[in-house]
């Protein structure tokens, strides 16, 4: 038996990953997102939403869309409230949901259908990893049929329970997000509140709990009361362990995050990326400027973190509290580019410089990283900040954006043009389905480190087009 021949190997010149060749070329174009990193899931997913309405279902199923889609999970979410809505588009009481209301069943059934429909055509076609089904799902027909449904696709199911049974989660969780609904855009809050009280009611009658010794067989989390206790059964891969970890770890606790990069640096200055350099006079002002504000916002419990470089040290060091040093919160590594100015990159490394404003998520730099391993290194960070309470992260412009978009729900096209200004506070504050920003600017002028997108993005482009967008400096 004659022995195959060798594959040979090139190096993709934007990730600088090793890829199968023809005659030196590369076989695909890696630059696309084609779709998830091969190790960590071999068929798509599909997690279904299980509850009583009022539960935080869609809350849940959007955080864990965001997390995904950030972490590079191509992953939708199928609200089939939203199909019966764009259905009906009228909504008149809690009556449509009655068991016994023939027409209201066929059309939520239809509904269901549709949302399906959308979920096979998202995971077979449009390059989606894992969709999440989000409806009441409270039987174990409703379950069973999405089963059956996932079975003839060859999707993986993961079922998400939230089983509360508080008074004042439940009515917050009304108030908060139901009487903004569509459906209660013509009524008072009182008329409201009560019409989505016996629409709960129509559910619990038929309500059936997903169950560790019926539903044994099944891969599901279960959590009760908003994370105080949980139950977890058959976890079968890397996602579903993902969606697991994920979910013990977020509460909803009223709180803010603080982000904010570190006081201007020398480098900054110079117009050089990268580097270990300290604070510029500036930066300093700031520094101290940043104290006295963290002083009058009387934050109860603020943990404050940094990375291991020398200009976020200098920066917390000027707040006269205790601070705790990560180092996945390292600015970006620029590779053979460190401490250079970004005309010595386009002198010295023209190609390079080009194929990084070509896709700047996810190209790597030369003995350096990308802002898709940026990604990767800040999980942990993600999951920590998740769990915290009222955290202040001083840290750097690339870290910053991928921590912002994280929050804000950014592509990975948007995120490495957000705008991260020096001396410049960010607060946020997780509402009902998002995040409320607010920019706090501490009146300490500094450099401008933004440079957005050159129209020529061409290899051979002429160097005055390549530095058209590169901010003055020293």
């Amino acid at each position: 038996m004659m022995a195959s021949p060798l594959i040979e190997l090139t190096q993709n010149p934007l990730k600088k990953i090793w890829v199968p060749s023809k005659n030196g070329l590369c076989e695909v174009h890696t630059s696309q997102r084609k779709v998830w990193i091969p190790h960590m899931t071999n068929s798509p997913s599909l997690i279904v939403m299980v509850g009583l309405p009022a539960r935080g279902k869609t809350y849940i199923s959007k955080k864990l869309t965001r997390y995904f889609n950030w972490i590079g999970v191509p992953t939708k979410a199928f609200n089939v409230g939203q199909y019966r809505r764009d259905v009906l588009k009228t909504y008149k009481s809690f009556e449509f949901f009655l068991p016994d209301n023939k027409e209201g069943l066929q059309i939520r059934r239809q509904c269901a259908s549709r949302a399906l429909s959308d979920v096979k055509k998202y995971l077979d076609t449009e390059g989606g990893q894992v969709a999440v089904f989000d409806a009441t799902n409270t039987t174990r027909e409703r379950r069973e049929i999405i089963i059956n449904f996932a079975e003839q696709n060859g999707y993986k199911v993961f079922f998400v329970e939230s089983v509360c049974e508080d008074p004042e989660v439940i009515e917050t969780n009304i108030v908060q997000v139901k009487l903004g609904s569509p459906d209660y855009s013509d009524c008072n809050n009182d008329e409201a509140i009560a019409d989505f009280l016996k629409r709960i009611e129509c559910y619990q009658n038929t309500y059936e709990s997903l169950d560790e010794v019926s539903d044994k067989d099944l891969s599901f989390i279960k959590i009760m009361d908003v994370g105080r206790r949980y139950l977890v059964n058959h976890v079968l891969d890397h996602i579903q362990s993902k969606i697991v970890y994920y979910l013990m770890n977020i509460h909803i606790t009223p709180r803010s995050i603080y982000l904010c990069r570190h006081g201007e640096s020398d480098l900054n200055l110079k117009g050089r990326i990268g580097g270990d350099s300290g604070l510029s006079t500036r930066g300093k002002q700031f520094a101290k400027s940043l104290g006295n504000f963290i002083l009058d916002q009387n934050i109860k419990d603020l943990k404050v973190w940094t990375s291991q470089m020398k200009r976020t040290i200098q920066t917390a060091e000027a707040l006269h509290v205790p601070y705790e040093q990560w180092k996945a919160v390292n600015e970006i590594d620029a590779g053979v580019c460190e401490e250079m100015m970004y005309e010595e990159i386009q002198q010295n490394y023209p190609a390079e410089f080009a194929l990084r404003d070509q896709d700047k998520y996810r190209y790597r730099y030369p003995k350096g990283e990308s802002y898709e391993d940026l990604v990767q290194r800040l999980e942990p960070v993600i999951m920590e900040l998740e769990r915290q309470e009222n955290v202040l992260v001083i840290c750097h412009q690339a870290v910053m954006r991928c921590l912002l978009a994280y929050f804000l729900d950014k592509t990975a096209e948007e995120l490495p043009y957000l705008k991260c200004p020096l001396h410049t506070v960010l607060k946020l504050t997780p509402v009902a389905y998002g995040c409320k920003v607010e920019s706090i600017f501490l009146n300490i002028e500094a450099v401008n480190t933004h440079r957005e997108r050159p129209e020529n993005v061409d290899v051979s482009r002429p160097t005055e087009e390549a530095l058209v967008t590169v901010p003055a400096h020293q």
